[in-house]
């Protein structure tokens, strides 16, 4: 398959989990499952073949801007980076989802900061930090698993 038929399904396959992420009040160990664990594993498994078969053969590096970008000339890296996205921005989504369950948290309040992540990834992680913040949410660490 081609880089473009795997972005083809990488996509769908994420924006599954994001339908399930809004569908959590009603399903909520089902999001846990699908939107927290096995879209993000499986995206993740996808990524780690990407990056296995074609690192080898990539010029660039992370030591420069420019380097990272001659990272992406290689399409099959460009797709990883853009699942490497996928996958660990409906990780932050479901974990926001979790932890708003689990601190009572209205759902309505948390549906904004997975929007902003869905979009912008950190902009909704921090837009949710700072709605736990503003709620004085747990101080503790066991607070964040």
């Amino acid at each position: 398959m081609t880089p473009d038929q795997w972005f083809q399904i990488a996509n769908p396959v994420a924006l599954a989990g994001w339908l399930v992420l809004l569908a959590s009040p009603f399903l909520p160990k089902w999001s846990d499952r699908i939107a927290g664990y096995a879209i993000p594993l499986a995206l993740s498994v996808g990524y780690s073949a990407l990056v296995l078969a074609f690192w080898s053969r990539a010029e660039g590096g992370f030591d420069s801007l420019a380097n990272v970008g001659k990272l992406f000339e290689t399409r099959e890296l460009l797709l990883a980076g853009w699942v490497h996205y996928l996958a660990f921005d409906l990780f932050i989504g479901a974990w926001q989802v979790r932890i708003a369950r689990a601190e009572g948290m209205r759902f309505v309040l948390v549906v904004p900061c997975l929007v902003l992540t869905f979009l912008f990834g950190p902009a909704g992680l921090l837009a949710f930090l700072a709605l736990r913040l503003a709620r004085g949410a747990p101080k503790s660490e066991s607070a964040l698993a």
